[in-house]
């Protein structure tokens, strides 16, 4: 059995998605923000966007390998350019509405990748549905964050 790159070309996709958070840290702003009881501690972040970050790349490589031009494979590629946004609008433009935006259009592309993956690799669509629950947890974070951080209008 022989390795298949196209593999590799996936994990360069999803890495090069995930450097995006790098250049836009939380930092002070972040820090003096003020956030929920159950805003997870920062060090959960960066474990669990790696472990979910590897099912990404496998998940979109199982379906590229059954049906490369797919539904499932264009939310695959609609969910990566979104999530690759949200660091810039939330941690880089401050923009907590617009990067509220971006994570429902990021959540219904991953419900819809799901669903459309279920048919071409179960395995692939399952990868995704931790991928989910995470997206849910950060969306509403962002929203609470969002709105206890809101002037009075």
């Amino acid at each position: 059995m022989s390795f298949d790159w196209s593999l590799v070309v996936f994990f360069i996709l999803v890495v090069t998605a995930a450097s995006s958070g790098a250049f836009f840290r939380p930092g002070e702003w972040y820090t003096a923000l003020r956030k929920p009881s159950w805003t997870p501690p920062s060090w959960v972040f960066g474990p669990v966007w790696s472990v979910l970050y590897i099912m990404i790349a496998i998940a979109g490589w199982l379906v590229w390998r059954q049906e490369p031009s797919s539904p499932a494979m264009w939310f695959w590629i609609l969910q990566l350019g979104v999530n690759t946004l949200w660091s810039a609008l939330f941690f880089g433009q401050r923009r907590m509405d617009l990067a509220f935006a971006d994570i429902v259009v990021l959540w219904l592309s991953v419900l819809c990748f799901v669903i459309a993956a279920a048919s071409v690799s179960t395995v692939a669509a399952l990868l995704f549905v931790p991928y989910l629950i995470w997206v849910t947890i950060a969306g509403a974070l962002n929203w609470t964050v969002w709105r206890m951080n809101v002037a009075p209008a």
